[in-house]
């Protein structure tokens, strides 16, 4: 396959102003996190930076290297990079900025408001799955895929709820930390609980849902949110579908991106219930007071 993707030439498969994009982000960050820094202002911790710069590089791969381009051919590479997109870029980056930007960002008089009701747990468990959900609606999700704008503002919409519903269960700012441990857990299951659904309806369905990767005619529109359009016009002649690329079938396509999206869910879930239950654990632990020196256990 990787053969046939270089007919669509560099800039589709790399994306090099999205490149630039990350390393002036990764380069704002270093400048205000470090020379501009003022005093009271701490730097990063090395595992914050590595988190954070960890984020620009999982953001690049998935929406700048040809994993791109391959949501657009596979349903499969879809569902993998919305996977990666939603539940676990937003985490690395919520960890890795340091906690005196969180506080200046909460602090904006308008913003503040706005912000503390949307990361309230039950709010932002119902917006990200509901949104979640909504998308691949097929009517909304084909809309998505055939317009630039429309694209652009859902995918980044869903992305900002992703970011307030991880707020729940990482937030660096104590007096909004308002789970226990063992609510955080409980949050989590809320999640693969809630998406689940949606993940259902794609998996079982016996014919393909979206016109994106069924109709000649809607796939290029989609490619073109990616693909030069001198590129696209060049190639529109002796490409049909997402067929040219892949032998498997579109339904199942479909069922496997409904599964790799349901499993990679578990999976970074399941990591993240088991950090907090031994967060938890060995918290606990510590602050267990140890038996005097001249108390005797019995033998």
């Amino acid at each position: 396959m990787w053969l046939e993707l270089q007919i669509f030439g560099f800039r589709a498969l790399w994306s090099p102003y999205y490149l630039i994009f990350i390393l002036a982000i990764s380069v704002l960050y270093y400048y205000i996190t470090g020379p501009k820094r003022k005093n009271g202002e701490e730097r990063p911790a090395v595992n914050q930076q590595i988190m954070f710069y960890s984020g620009m590089i999982l953001l690049y791969i998935i929406k700048g290297s040809p994993v791109d381009l391959l949501s657009h051919i596979m349903f499969t590479a879809h569902m993998t990079q919305m996977a990666l997109y939603y539940l676990l870029f937003p985490i690395l980056i919520i960890k890795g900025v340091p906690l005196w930007i969180w506080r200046k960002v909460f602090a904006v008089p308008v913003l503040s408001s706005f912000l503390t009701l949307m990361t309230k747990p039950l709010v932002s468990l119902i917006v990200f799955n509901g949104l979640f959900s909504i998308y691949h609606m097929p009517v909304i999700f084909d809309y998505a895929k055939s317009n630039e704008v429309a694209h652009t503002l859902i995918t980044t919409f869903i992305l900002v709820t992703a970011f307030f519903m991880w707020w729940s269960v990482f937030s660096p700012i104590k007096e909004m930390d308002r789970l226990s441990p063992i609510l955080k857990i409980g949050f989590i299951f809320a999640n693969g609980v809630l998406i689940t659904p949606a993940c259902g309806l794609i998996i079982f369905a016996g014919t393909p849902l979206y016109e994106t990767y069924t109709q000649s005619g809607a796939w290029m529109q989609a490619m073109s949110l990616c693909v030069p359009s001198e590129v696209l016009a060049g190639l529109s002649a002796s490409l049909s579908g997402p067929e040219y690329f892949t032998p498997m079938p579109l339904v199942e396509d479909q069922q496997l991106g409904g599964i790799i999206m349901k499993i990679t869910q578990e999976i970074i879930f399941g990591v993240i219930i088991a950090y907090i239950f031994f967060s938890w654990f060995n918290r606990e632990r510590d602050t267990i007071d140890p038996l005097p020196p001249n108390v005797q256990t019995e033998s």
